[in-house]
């Protein structure tokens, strides 16, 4: 089965900057969608921002001019980046990413959950 493996949170200061990545394992040709979400003490998941296999793109209004999301296409693999600036307190949480893959399933798709990286930023 496939796993996210994800990488870059950690503690920031407020106005700093963070750069996630995440990797599906195994062999990957294409996405349907890749994103991350993320989670609060005490909220629900949200999503952050997502990007489409023909390249639209997403964003939460809170992500709006301070994240960026990106796709890098490798040889059998595809990362998908976060790029966060002016980071705030309440940007604080764990950040989950997203793969919706095509899959020989029934419904030709598979939906796996990173196991989420914590982002804490705080002085």
């Amino acid at each position: 089965q496939v796993q996210l493996m994800e990488s870059g949170g950690g503690l920031v200061q407020p106005g700093g900057s963070l750069r996630l990545s995440c990797t599906p394992s195994g062999i990957i040709y294409s996405i349907n969608l890749m994103g991350w979400y993320r989670q609060a003490p005490g909220r629900q998941r949200e999503l952050v921002a997502a990007v489409t296999g023909g390249g639209n793109i997403h964003y939460a209004d809170f992500a709006k001019g301070r994240f960026t999301i990106s796709r890098e296409n490798a040889k059998n693999t595809v990362t998908v980046y976060l790029q966060m600036n002016s980071l705030k307190p309440e940007d604080t949480a764990v950040y989950y990413c997203h793969a919706n893959l095509p899959w020989p399933t029934d419904v030709g798709y598979i939906e796996v959950w990173g196991q989420g990286t914590l982002v804490n930023v705080s002085s």
